[in-house]
């Protein structure tokens, strides 16, 4: 007899704490003192100013320029950002990106060596950094912006060719070389503050012969991505622009490639498909594609949309926009089998034309026809399984990424995002990495497995990670998405004999299926980032790791997500967090002491704003999680009980890793850990919010963010546990029923 759902939702109980921040004692020795900090840093000044003494006036927007600003990698912490020193010279900082140095010093033993570090880019007029170098001359500043300058490590000015991001002309690695436009990113905001560097690069580009396409731009943070229409011998002269960060070809929409792997002609065996309507009518998919036939067999089930300002559809993007469109509703088909029921209506919207191909703004046009759509809509599912043709840098973020990001930051929308096929190609040089946009914080990048079936692997073809730290854990998580031996079937515009093909372009929609079946279960007690929780949450784990399978690949079924055996219990904490408030979520159990071992799985997902002028600080919010097994134990003096680790993990880790990150930034945090029962007595988590602004510092006032915190408890010996547990927390924890049953599809 099926098992039914056990599922508890609670809110948690907020507690009023004193904010303490990381970053260490204020006692902290330096590696410099003021006197070597001050010798080493003016002469590098010196280097810098005259390096901005000597470029254009014109490529210097209201006499304002850029510089670098490394930290020692001691003194990387939020709470150490040299702010004071900045604000004394009239400076601002206008971004950041991680890099790895070897300091000349550092307090350690043993020789400096290679270690995580950020360089901060610091704009002001070329007279404040001239003042700067000044004062250093004459001597070190007085008080507090003086102890700051022993945190910096050097200073420098932006070589022009770390900012052109260009494979060699006619390499095998510059497939268009021929290609007469690129993408440079400036440092700039939409706001007015920033008006004067966006016409300054304007005026400064033509005088080059350089058209920027100022109709195009895209700003997200504080960046500007615009393209322009160049000769590539012009790109140096170009990039002495003060508030350019980067400028690199414009990569092509990968979906105008042979993305989907086809495995054989159409199915002899038919696919009857459902007489129903859906069964939630009121639950709608937003599927961005290549467009669906209104011939199409799943026409019954889908709402088509034409976004303005498209041409005539290409016939093989509308195949591939059907084949995503099946995979929505309906998941991999088996031939001879009725497809199920779908649990709601696909909205599909066309963004992709003929004319891709042949215009090569194409990913512009594109990102803007969905932000357009994204603007006047929200659907609460979406997926994308098409994106720019690259794959991601650390260092840098893509406007595909930095746009859909911010628009999925208030945690309203679970989104699905292939992460491409390149897994066979080169992995040293990064080219089998996973592709943009899955490299998101607020999404779920959704790789292939080969099989449905137990003995699953990652699909060759899979993009792999790792992801951009945070978000390092890339994929997500993996989905069927078919291979020669076990193709993933789709129903195209022929009719109901399915159609055997492979790729993530149908993992993604497919997993982003089973998020939408647990929502016509439940209904809408359970939020997106629940959903999204829920789905990383219930993955079959793997021994290949991350980098190859994310968390593990997702439950087969909408059935085994929903529904716990005897001696389970889930609990589903959700809503928001607000800074300067930690909030206490305990792990329901009985109040007599459980027998034998007791296992925990934890899984917490939260939205976030982003900021993309900062990649290696890329997510505003970040969550500080503290397991307390035993509410009995104390240390001496300790207020609340003694702290245990449970969200830890050596994935890519290396010691400084470690120190540099404590997970305390990913969006996405999942571990299982078994215990004895009687080390349990009634353990909680400890959720504390904390907010940063980019690379500049702690933030105590923020935006409050949402988030999801499923918790799974099982023992074996405890068959009742989730009726006592019911019972014990009546007044804290409610039973989550189902609306709908699960319909039950037998394999």
């Amino acid at each position: 007899m099926p098992e039914r759902p056990r599922f508890l939702l609670g809110y948690g109980e907020r507690l009023m704490e004193p904010v303490v921040l990381s970053g260490g004692a204020p006692n902290k020795r330096s590696s410099y003192s003021p006197e070597e900090a001050r010798t080493r840093l003016s002469s590098q000044l010196d280097t810098l100013t005259q390096a901005m003494a000597d470029l254009p006036d014109e490529a210097c927007p209201n006499g304002e320029s850029v510089g670098l600003l490394t930290l020692h990698p001691e003194w990387i912490a939020k709470s150490y950002f040299p702010d004071r020193l900045l604000e004394e010279f009239h400076l601002r900082a206008v971004g950041s990106r991680p890099v790895t140095i070897t300091p000349e010093k550092w307090t350690k033993a043993g020789e400096p060596g290679p270690s995580p570090s950020n360089e901060i880019f610091i704009a002001g007029q070329r007279e404040d950094f001239e003042e700067w170098a000044e004062l250093l001359h004459a001597g070190a500043p007085p008080g507090p912006s003086g102890d700051q300058l022993t945190r910096v490590e050097s200073l420098r000015f932006p070589d022009v060719t770390e900012r052109l991001r260009l494979p060699p002309a006619g390499s095998n690695e510059d497939p268009d070389a021929d290609s007469e436009f690129f993408e440079v990113v400036l440092h700039a905001t939409d706001l007015p503050s920033s008006r004067h560097i966006v016409r300054g690069f304007v005026r400064y580009a033509a005088q080059l012969g350089v058209e920027a396409d100022t109709q195009r731009a895209l700003f997200a943070g504080g960046l500007c991505f615009m393209p322009v229409h160049a000769q590539r011998e012009d790109l140096e002269q170009l990039a002495l622009f003060s508030f350019l960060r980067v400028a690199r070809p414009i990569p092509r929409l990968r979906i105008i490639q042979p993305i989907e792997r086809s495995f054989g002609p159409p199915s002899k065996d038919e696919c009857p498909l459902p007489d129903e309507d859906p069964v939630d009518p009121d639950l709608r998919i937003a599927v961005f594609d290549g467009g669906s036939s209104d011939k199409a067999s799943v026409s019954r089930w889908t709402n088509r949309h034409e976004t303005p300002g498209l041409g005539k559809a290409e016939s093989d993007y509308v195949e591939h926009g059907n084949g995503v469109t099946s995979a929505v509703l309906f998941g991999p088909l088996e031939p001879g089998t009725p497809a199920p029921r779908p649990f709601g209506i696909v909205d599909h919207y066309r963004v992709l034309d003929g004319d891709v191909n042949q215009n090569p703004l194409e990913l512009y046009d594109v990102l803007h026809r969905i932000e357009s759509v994204l603007a006047q809509r929200r659907h609460q599912f979406v997926n994308f399984s098409l994106g720019p043709a690259c794959p991601i840098e650390d260092d840098e973020v893509h406007p595909w990424t930095a746009v859909l990001d911010q628009f999925l930051s208030d945690g309203n929308t679970v989104a699905t995002f292939a992460v491409g096929n390149t897994g066979e190609l080169d992995i040293a040089s990064g080219n089998a990495r996973v592709q943009v946009p899955s490299d998101t914080v607020n999404g779920l990048a959704v790789g292939a497995a080969d099989s449905s079936r137990p003995g699953w692997q990652r699909a060759s073809y899979s993009s792999i990670g790792p992801g951009r730290r945070p978000g390092i854990v890339k994929p997500d998580l993996l989905a069927f998405g078919g291979c020669p031996r076990e193709p993933f079937y789709v129903l195209s515009s022929q009719g109901s004999r399915p159609t055997p093909t492979g790729g993530t372009s149908f993992a993604a929609p497919a997993a982003l299926r089973l998020a939408a079946g647990v929502r016509a279960h439940f209904g809408d007690r359970l939020s997106p980032l629940a959903l999204k929780a829920l789905l990383v949450h219930t993955t079959e784990q793997h021994t290949a790791g991350p980098a190859h399978v994310g968390w593990g690949r997702v439950a087969p079924s909408v059935r085994q997500i929903v529904e716990c055996d005897d001696g389970v219990l889930r609990v589903v904490y959700q809503g928001e967090l607000s800074p300067a408030q930690v909030l206490r979520a305990p792990i329901p159990l009985p109040d007599e002491e459980l027998k034998g071992r007791t296992t925990i799985t934890a899984t917490i997902c939260y939205a976030t704003g982003v900021d993309p002028q900062d990649p290696g600080n890329y997510t505003r919010a970040g969550l500080e999680v503290f397991f307390r097994p035993n509410a009995d134990n104390f240390e001496d003096g300790a207020a609340h009980p003694k702290t245990a680790a449970f969200f830890r993990s050596k994935d890519y880790e290396t010691e400084q890793d470690q120190r540099r990150t404590a997970y305390k930034w990913e969006t996405v945090l999942h571990r299982t850990q078994r215990h004895n029962g009687s080390s349990l007595v009634r353990p909680v988590f400890d959720i504390h919010y904390v907010a940063r602004e980019g690379g500049t510092g702690y933030r105590i006032s923020a935006d409050r963010v949402r988030y999801a915190l499923v918790i799974t408890v099982q023992n074996r010996n405890e068959t009742d546990i989730y009726d006592r547990v019911l019972q014990a927390y009546a007044t804290y924890l409610e039973a989550i029923e189902p609306i709908v049953e699960v319909p039950i599809r037998i394999r």
